[in-house]
Order: structure tokens, then C-alpha cells, then sequence
């Protein structure tokens, strides 16, 4: 039962963290967040712990757990890491996708092209999201999956604050997206590697730009209730 009930504050949180209902750098009030989700603090802080080793939350001797930062410098690392895991990613997937598995992911990602909602933002991330997710697991390693999951989900408020602020519908797969599995159904692992390389380059140039927008979002009256104040 106690288990259960960590799970269901883990989850719960993870939400919170993930779409920054706690505001950046903000050291989390506990008691009120005990309150809110309606648990003691033992299954609260066990669930916080967790998140710490998930990169959602951090946490300082003597005050506390507080909101991961929200700054471009953090989300560029976000992106770098993402670089190292999907290029070796693609690399692997050239020498150990099936062509079955292969042709399955290209008419999965036609399918959500052809989706009539493909405009909406949310939408274009879930179909960006897919097709990393999609390449990272033809290279059938379980820690490169398991990693660029949690990426995704650290890095996921930023990209669709980015993509509500940008039009851009799109009725096909992207190109970039095209051109990575052209190399893949060619067993080109230098090409992959070199199209994934340069395809997540350019999301990456707009990652300052996001987090500023985010931040004009963030910090408006009645953010952060959970919050006691920055660092």
C-alpha cells in the first residue's frame, strides 16, 4: 500500500515538475504540496528523491528540494546530451534495425503525418518525439531508450513553449526527418549520424529563444504556489 501511494505522489509530481508548476531555482513548500496532493511527507519526500535522480528536481543540505533550473545554458546541455545519445543511437540502428522494424517506423510516422491536426503544436512535438524515440529503438540498446526518455521529458516544456510561438504546419515528414531515414534504409551510418548531428543542431539554436519565452510565461501572478521564493 505504501508503495502505491509513493507511486501515485511520484507520478503526480513528476507532472508538476516536468511543466514547471513550481517555478525555476524556487525551493518547493512542502507542507502546502502535502496538503495539495493529500499525502504525508514520508511518501512525498520518498517521490522527491526520486525526481532528484531524475534530474527533475534538486536538492540542498539544511533547506531543501527546489525547482531544477530553467536557464539556456541548462537546456543546451539538454541538447548536447541528446546529440551523443541519438547520433550513436542512429549508428547502431543502420547495423541492427530489421528492414521490417525499419519500414513499420516509416509508415507509423506517415500515418501521424497525415494526422488532420498536424498544425496544432502539440501535435508536431508528439510526431517529432516519435520519430527520435522511433530511431533510438532500432539501435535496441535499452540505456540509450531509457536516457533519451527522460531528455525528452526534461526538455518537453521548453520545445512546445517554441512551438506554440512558431507556425508551422506540415502535412509530410519533415525533411530532416526524411533524410535520416533515407540514410537508415541505405545502411549509411555516417550520413545518419551526420543528418541526426546537424537536424538536432538546429533545434538546439532555438533553445535560448524558447527559455526566454517560457520565463515571460512563467513568472506572472499566482505561478509557483507550491514555491517559497529563488536562490
Amino acid at each position: 500500500m505504501k508503495q502505491s501511494n509513493v507511486d501515485r505522489v511520484y507520478t503526480q509530481l513528476r507532472g508538476l515538475a516536468a511543466n514547471f508548476e513550481f517555478k525555476p531555482d524556487a525551493r518547493i513548500n512542502e507542507s502546502a504540496l502535502s496538503a495539495q496532493l493529500g499525502t504525508s511527507r514520508t511518501p512525498l519526500r520518498e517521490a522527491m528523491n526520486r525526481l532528484v535522480a531524475e534530474g527533475f528536481l534538486t536538492f540542498q543540505s539544511g533547506r531543501g528540494f527546489f525547482c531544477r533550473s530553467l536557464s539556456p545554458s541548462k537546456v543546451l546541455n539538454l541538447y548536447e546530451a541528446r546529440v551523443a545519445i541519438e547520433v550513436e543511437a542512429v549508428r547502431l540502428a543502420c547495423k541492427r534495425a530489421s528492414d521490417e522494424n525499419l519500414k513499420a517506423l516509416i509508415d507509423d510516422l506517415e500515418r501521424q503525418a497525415s494526422n488532420s491536426q498536424a498544425a496544432e503544436p502539440e501535435t508536431r512535438l508528439e510526431q517529432d518525439e516519435a520519430f527520435h524515440m522511433g530511431v533510438v529503438r532500432l539501435s535496441q540498446n535499452t540505456e540509450l531508450i531509457r536516457v533519451l526518455e527522460n531528455l525528452n521529458e526534461r526538455i518537453r516544456y521548453v520545445r512546445l513553449i517554441y512551438l506554440k510561438n512558431r507556425s508551422q504546419p506540415t502535412a509530410m515528414i519533415p525533411p530532416a526527418h526524411r533524410k535520416v531515414l533515407d540514410a537508415l534504409v541505405a545502411r549509411d551510418a555516417e550520413t545518419a549520424a551526420q543528418a541526426m548531428r546537424a537536424h538536432i543542431g538546429r533545434q538546439r539554436e532555438d533553445a535560448a529563444e524558447a527559455v526566454r519565452i517560457a520565463y515571460s510565461q512563467l513568472y506572472v501572478p499566482n505561478a509557483g504556489d507550491f514555491t517559497e521564493g529563488t536562490k
